[in-house]
């Protein structure tokens, strides 16, 4: 994460998936200390792993001893529950969920368990809300309640609809849309190898296949999730967690080239440029860079090289 910093990242992401991978507030803690800047968060916490006073104590906790420099990532919760044999959260749970942390977090009273709870050790602690979500009422549920929103995916088809939807949802609530912040979120592979950086993110449509799998279960092949977020996973027969958000996932057979090239960043410096001014150009305000392939050091520093200048 130093070197990220070095190189002009402003935030440094991590799962939240406790079975899957390590426990992320106590790294955070470690991050935070070697940096002078960055802000961290997880992509993304849920509602069912912790109290919601135990998630909100630990990011005030961190931005009392660091300078309000974490931001709370949270949707449903997909690996963290299904991983224990547990479903995601409602989105209701999920909406009381992040109103409820952002006030404690915040120093304010909220009504937790039937009692009054509130932090009192807490001064001047600020903390974002930034949800993630693909469906209709998830993006409905984000414009109305979160301070930001996190999209899974680089496709500008996929963006223009669920930025508009977020910000249409806002509107409607009496809320600024442009006090929303757009985070978009896919892996990044920098190099001329196009075949192999597809088997090396092929992962990730796997990954998010697991959620469009509950829309098309929800809405219907022919409900108001657009086709090019559905059609691919007619071939996804099943998924084993044990392999998530890993180069090489044996459950990610069914995504083809064309849905890894849409998802996800690929070839030379200058293709993620041009895709990312088209992704702000449809409102995105950040973009989150996923490293699980074979070349994170060397994607990194193409970033810091070419690539953020070039958007700067």
């Amino acid at each position: 994460m130093c070197e990220a910093e070095d190189r002009g990242f402003r935030y440094g992401w991590t799962f939240d998936s406790h079975v899957l991978w390590q426990e992320p507030f106590v790294i955070y803690s470690q991050i935070l200390a070697a940096t002078t800047g960055l802000t961290v968060g997880p992509m993304v916490t849920n509602p069912l792993t912790r109290d919601w006073s135990v998630t909100a104590s630990m990011f005030a906790t961190l931005n009392d001893m660091f300078g309000n420099r974490t931001v709370c990532g949270i949707g449903r919760g997909d690996s963290a529950r299904r991983v224990i044999g547990q479903p995601p959260s409602s989105l209701a749970r999920l909406g009381t969920a992040m109103t409820v942390i952002k006030d404690l977090a915040e120093g304010r009273t909220v009504e937790l368990h039937g009692a009054p709870v509130r932090i009192p050790w807490i001064r001047n602690g600020k903390l974002e809300i930034w949800m993630a979500g693909y469906g209709p009422r998830a993006l409905k549920l984000a414009g109305e309640r979160a301070d930001g929103f996190i999209l899974q995916t680089a496709d500008p088809e996929i963006a223009r609809w669920t930025i508009g939807a977020v910000r249409d949802a806002a509107r409607a609530a009496g809320r600024d849309p442009a006090r929303l912040t757009i985070c978009v979120a896919a892996p990044a592979y920098v190099g001329d190898d196009l075949a192999h950086q597809r088997d090396q993110l092929r992962w990730f449509g796997g990954m998010v296949g697991n959620h469009v799998a509950d829309l098309v279960a929800r809405y219907g092949e022919a409900g108001p999730v657009p086709r090019a977020l559905t059609d691919y996973i007619a071939g996804r027969k099943g998924y084993d967690y044990s392999h998530h958000g890993r180069a090489g996932n044996q459950s990610a057979d069914f995504v083809p080239d064309e849905i890894v090239d849409r998802f996800c960043l690929t070839g030379p410096p200058e293709a993620h440029v041009t895709r990312l001014k088209e992704l702000a150009s449809l409102g995105a305000d950040q973009f989150a860079v996923y490293l699980m392939h074979d070349q994170p050091e060397e994607t990194l520093a193409a970033y810091g090289d070419t690539v953020i200048p070039a958007l700067r």
